[in-house]
């Protein structure tokens, strides 16, 4: 893991073989995360896991100055993109096959518990905006936990706080996304 670091500072560098030289080393990870992500989804999704690793790089290594200091960096980086590519795909969707508008999430249970969440993906993402406009740290963990797949000890190392920290950042993100996802 240390050559995705050196890498990493070689396209901080500005180095242009060294993107050439990461997606083999970080694609099974990548890949790992994809698929995570696509399990999510509905099972008639038409983006496959290796699409999204794809897309999602291209995101990644296509802008002007990336600014990943680590692993961690690189792969919360990827796991964003990859959430911002099928919130693109789920609003495109949702245009076409609702006139542009969306159905509000009706669930029994914590909305973070679902397994398929594709139809209720726009209601989260709002969700996710208003929380991180009310405690960015909170809304983080979320999105490392849910779209990065990160267990609560990856999630609390790579956010730099304690594990016990992290567990009750973690029930207050989940109790506070369930009312923000409500019905009125």
């Amino acid at each position: 893991m240390s050559d995705v670091t050196a890498i990493l500072s070689a396209i901080e560098r500005g180095d242009d073989n060294a993107i050439e030289r990461l997606l083999p080393i970080v694609y099974d990870e990548l890949r790992r995360l994809a698929q995570h992500q696509m399990n999510r989804e509905r099972s008639d999704h038409t983006l496959q896991a290796t699409a999204l690793v794809h897309e999602a790089y291209m995101r990644l290594v296509d802008r002007p100055e990336p600014d990943w200091p680590s692993r961690r960096y690189f792969f919360a980086a990827a796991a964003e993109a990859m959430r911002r590519i099928l919130i693109d795909r789920a609003r495109a969707a949702g245009a076409a096959k609702r006139g542009g508008r969306h159905r509000r999430l009706r669930l029994d249970q914590d909305p973070l518990a679902s397994g398929e969440l594709s139809g209720e993906l726009l209601d989260l993402d709002e969700a996710l905006t208003k929380l991180s406009a009310e405690d960015a740290q909170k809304a983080e963990l979320v999105k490392l936990r849910f779209f990065a797949g990160l267990t609560m000890d990856e999630a609390a190392s790579a956010l730099g706080i304690s594990a016990a920290t992290a567990d009750l950042n973690w029930r207050y993100a989940r109790a506070w996304l369930f009312r923000a996802m409500s019905p009125e």
